[in-house]
């Protein structure tokens, strides 16, 4: 069927079960935007600045599994999609990238609007195109979408040339790929599967600690089969949160930096260590010579470079998290580990989450326990980055997968707000909380008229304490209370709420908390500003000093 490579572009999506685009148009994909103006099979959600589009993809494809989409220009469009491809790239997030480009024939000319992005996008995407014959445009998507969502996921961009968009071509669709460079492993070993039975059976104090690639994989039920067939203790990191319900009674909570007293402990005192889906980052082992010392470590893991990179393997397993742990769960015998558990069971006791209340002050803790109360654990939170990411981390006790949205790798702060929109796009019924601070949500505050144009309830929570608080809390901390440019200012935002069009609420007193949250559940029809005005010196921990290990940490 002969159509423009543009239309072709949107034919392949469609195939490709896209249902929705984040985009920002500009004059380089023009011939792309007028296919879209009559298109009724794909939503355009039109963002305010490209790196919201970006974010809001990444929202999306966390919250279904499915392959994210955004559009941006050339040039300082394709450029403003950067720090969001980066943060996908990091939490291995499926979206697909679609920039326009300059001219072929102008190409490398310095052009106006121009901008090398494919070669830019290099290192932060697990491949990207740039596209110069339009015939190869359908292969191209077709293979730009089964990279994107299978092996470990991640973001892909296409670099596609005005001129390439407008010319026409005989379009047929294209039903597969094959790539012989790229073939991920997905069935484990099954020599090293009986391994790490065999190691699970000899083991007397075992941890199981689930990352990210366990929700990608859709591990949550293996996981929960795994630890209870065996009474194993479960660790998550920031990205495995909600692969098991926080209130099992095997669970243990956050490891790392600013996890639980008793998920770091146990860690350091076990003797096997089986990490699915994990990838042992800074923020989860510490000190990494004195992290799990004691421990046989198993490592499951679709990614064979994972394996070995930060900490020392016994018993790798290069897989599927879910496949290999069904095989797993099938091998093991039935175990309990009754003195172990009574063990890690009296740290939870000694040392649970707390915080102090103070009369009317507003504890941050306060803030987060309510709303979880008062949404019956049900709501998808996403995060900005900073204390609150971490508050809410600590605090709102997940139920589900797919539940606890944010950036962990990278850390960005901007990202709550216009991945909550891609989240509530996604799910319309669900209860979506931004939990931001008065500094990471300044970052994309502007996605504020995206949210209120699409009608959309998203809730944001705003701990406000006038400083960007995760950095005054190390200034305080190791810096000896020098707050060097962490003091900040912010808007009005109940003003700048009601500017909007969306609904502002703040919040003085802790008595006033849970009228104010109730209030805006009730809002349903557009965003709910809530600024909870914080105590300003309030710490998030426990903490273990950046680099120390993991078994030291300030916990008063």
């Amino acid at each position: 069927m002969r159509m423009t490579a543009a239309k072709a572009l949107v034919e392949c999506m469609k195939r490709e079960g896209v249902e929705v685009i984040f985009g920002y148009p500009g004059g380089a994909v023009l011939p792309l935007y007028d296919v879209l103006y009559e298109e009724k099979e794909i939503r355009h959600i039109l963002v305010r600045h490209e790196q919201g589009a970006a974010h809001a993809a990444d929202g999306y494809a966390r919250a279904t599994g499915k392959v994210g989409v955004c559009i941006a220009t050339s040039g300082p469009g394709a450029t403003n999609l950067v720090t969001g491809i980066t943060t996908a790239y990091m939490d291995s997030s499926p979206i697909v990238a679609i920039t326009g480009q300059v001219r072929s024939d102008i190409l490398g000319k310095d052009s106006f609007q121009e901008a090398d992005i494919s070669g830019i996008t290099m290192p932060i995407t697990k491949h990207n195109y740039l596209v110069k014959d339009p015939d190869l445009l359908p292969y191209i998507v077709k293979e730009a979408f089964y990279i994107a969502k299978t092996g470990r996921p991640g973001p892909v961009l296409i670099d596609l040339p005005v001129d390439v968009q407008s010319a026409e071509i005989d379009y047929q669709p294209i039903e597969k790929v094959s790539l012989r460079s790229y073939r991920p492993t997905y069935e484990g070993h099954p020599g090293q599967i009986l391994k790490a039975a065999q190691a699970i059976a000899e083991a007397q104090k075992p941890v199981l600690l689930v990352g990210g690639g366990c929700i990608n994989s859709g591990a949550s039920e293996e996981v929960v089969a795994l630890a209870e067939k065996c009474q194993i203790p479960v660790v998550h990191s920031l990205m495995g949160k909600g692969t098991i319900p926080e209130e099992h009674p095997l669970s243990l909570g956050l490891l790392g930096m600013h996890g639980t007293v008793a998920a770091n402990l146990a860690v350091s005192e076990c003797d096997l260590l089986i990490a699915v889906g994990a990838r042992f980052s800074d923020r989860s082992t510490g000190k990494v010579s004195t992290f799990a010392t004691m421990a046989q470590v198993i490592h499951i893991d679709i990614d064979p470079a994972e394996i070995g990179k930060n900490v020392q393997v016994n018993i790798p397993i290069v897989g599927d998290a879910k496949r290999v742990l069904q095989q797993l769960v099938q091998k093991v015998e039935p175990k309990s580990h009754p003195l172990w558990l009574e063990r890690v069971n009296d740290w939870k006791q000694k040392y649970p989450l707390k915080y102090k209340e103070e009369g009317e002050v507003i504890k941050p803790q306060k803030v987060v326990e309510t709303i979880w109360k008062l949404t019956n654990g049900e709501a998808v939170i996403v995060t900005e980055v900073g204390q609150n990411q971490m508050w809410a981390a600590q605090f709102y006790k997940t139920k589900y997968p797919r539940q606890f949205i944010t950036s962990g790798g990278l850390g960005t702060m901007g990202f709550g707000l216009p991945a909550a929109i891609g989240v509530q796009i996604a799910r319309p019924d669900a209860i979506v909380f931004d939990i931001a601070g008065d500094g990471s949500i300044q970052m994309n505050i502007q996605e504020l008229a995206t949210a209120v144009q699409q009608r959309l309830p998203i809730k944001i929570a705003i701990l406000n304490n006038g400083y960007l608080g995760m950095v005054r809390q190390w200034q305080e901390l190791f810096w000896n209370r020098r707050y060097s440019f962490t003091q900040i200012t912010a808007p009005d935002f109940v003003k700048l709420a009601d500017a909007y069009g969306c609904v502002g609420i703040r919040v003085t007193r802790t008595s006033e908390i849970e009228d104010a949250i109730r209030k805006a559940l009730e809002v349903k029809d557009r965003p709910c500003i809530i600024d909870f005005i914080i105590a300003p010196e309030e710490k998030v921990l426990p903490m273990v000093p950046a680099g120390g290990s993991i078994d030291k940490m300030l916990v008063d």
